[in-house]
């Protein structure tokens, strides 16, 4: 398993890996349209170079040999503040999960923040996900529920959790 910071580059990789994990991850949550909706807002081409270039998320791909089977990425909540980092994204192809896969990436994430001096790490996670019960087994706590409008009457029913590093 091997770990490498994504880029622009990637951008058509991580979209591709979004929609092959995104149904599995939320087809038991989010109505077919909401999850055909998030992932065009989220991960068309155009939205993955802003979040790459303008809110400077760092993407990161995990790869079997020189197949990708998971991302991640994360970011300062705001920039030029190191003390809090958020996670905004991290998932593992189906079949692949429950092999400490996601804590990987999860100790990646935490190992290269700490270099910046960050002390809390922040994430949301829907209200019904089954990576609930993953964060919080990795230490993350729940502090606070949001709802969070993204358009089109749809909303991101949320635990904001985080970890003290």
């Amino acid at each position: 398993m091997e770990i490498k910071k994504a880029g622009i580059v990637n951008v058509n990789e991580i979209k591709h890996l979004a929609y092959q994990i995104w149904p599995d991850a939320y087809g038991d949550i989010l109505s077919k349209e909401q999850l055909h909706y998030m992932l065009e807002l989220f991960y068309n081409e155009q939205a993955l170079i802003y979040q790459i270039e303008n809110l400077q998320h760092q993407f990161i791909i995990l790869y079997d040999t020189d197949e990708a089977i998971g991302f991640a990425s994360y970011s300062p909540i705001q920039i030029g503040d190191n003390n809090t980092f958020k996670i905004h994204k991290i998932y593992v192809m189906p079949g692949r999960q429950g092999k400490g896969l996601g804590k990987l990436l999860l100790t990646y994430i935490i190992t290269e923040i700490k270099k910046s001096g960050a002390s809390i790490l922040e994430l949301n996670v829907n209200r019904h996900n089954k990576a609930l019960y993953f964060y919080q087994k990795m230490g993350f706590t729940i502090v606070q529920s949001a709802d969070i409008a993204i358009g089109n009457g749809y909303f991101m029913n949320d635990y904001i959790m985080q970890l003290a590093l």
